[in-house]
């Protein structure tokens, strides 16, 4: 994943979009790569890669954020505004059960 990084920092995004994709085709359900490789497609406009990719995966604790935020630019991306919303929503949603609010 470090190369990759260094690729895309370096504006190689196709080196580190074809680097990720190996990784994930390694391991499907190695969530960092899947959300790198995510990103670097929906940069080349490639959102049903992006979208199967996301959709594939489990995502790690903590990246949580990162995956709501791309599947719904994917979806967008595709058309599916509505369906964006609600991935969004159910991401926000999840964070309200989770915080406690202090007054």
């Amino acid at each position: 994943m470090t190369t990759a990084w260094l690729f895309a920092r370096h504006g190689q995004c196709a080196r580190a979009r074809a680097l990720c994709e190996v990784l994930v085709e390694e391991n499907p359900k190695d969530g960092v790569a899947a959300i790198a490789a995510a990103d670097l497609m929906l940069e080349d406009n490639d959102a049903p890669a992006a979208l199967k990719t996301l959709r594939r995966t489990e995502c790690p604790i903590g990246m949580e954020r990162a995956a709501a935020l791309l599947e719904t630019r994917a979806l967008v991306a595709l058309g599916r505004r509505d369906e964006g919303v609600h991935r969004w929503r159910r991401y926000v949603n999840s964070l309200s059960a989770e915080r406690k609010w202090v007054r």
